[in-house]
């Protein structure tokens, strides 16, 4: 069935069909939502799935957090099409993406450990993944995204019961 689906950049016309599909998986503290302006200043990084109607029927977002370090967010498929591979078509797009900018490591924060590990990602153990230094320069970051990778306190409510995964490429 995904032969038929199309993965192209966002346009600002697509934040509506965004938050619709953030907005129950944020409901089951799946994903967390965001306020509209957060998605239109993110709007580059991400990445529509789009069914041959053209209705929006997944995304997905790359932001680039260091020099090698990059994090999937937002990654979500409309319920009608869920296990039917536009996770992973969504998916192997950012991880080009990454690639194409010189990113060396992709992270993510998730529940769907299997399918992550399904795609080449580990469970990270601890910080080691970030250089000392790399990780204080991290720390300055307002990045909520960023604050989730460094496992900071402040978020942990947000994040509790998530999986933190990192891949190589």
């Amino acid at each position: 069935m995904t032969e038929t689906i199309r993965i192209r950049p966002a346009r600002t016309g697509d934040i509506a069909a965004i938050k619709t599909l953030v907005a129950p998986l944020a409901e089951e503290r799946i994903l967390m939502a965001k306020e509209t302006v957060a998605y239109y200043e993110s709007l580059q990084e991400f990445r529509i799935a789009e069914a041959p109607d053209g209705g929006v029927v997944g995304c997905g977002a790359l932001h680039v957090m260091w020099e090698d370090l990059a994090e999937v967010r937002t990654l979500a498929t409309a319920d009608t099409w869920r296990g039917r591979g536009v996770g992973h078509l969504l998916l192997e797009q950012l991880l080009e993406d990454a690639r194409e900018l010189g990113v060396a490591r992709v992270f993510c924060l998730t529940f769907e450990v299997d399918f992550f590990k399904k795609h080449g990602f580990e469970v990270m153990a601890d910080q080691t993944a970030v250089d000392p230094v790399v990780y204080s320069e991290l720390l300055r970051s307002h990045d909520e995204g960023v604050a989730e990778f460094l496992d900071l306190a402040r978020v942990k409510p947000n994040t509790l019961g998530n999986t933190r995964m990192i891949r190589a490429l």
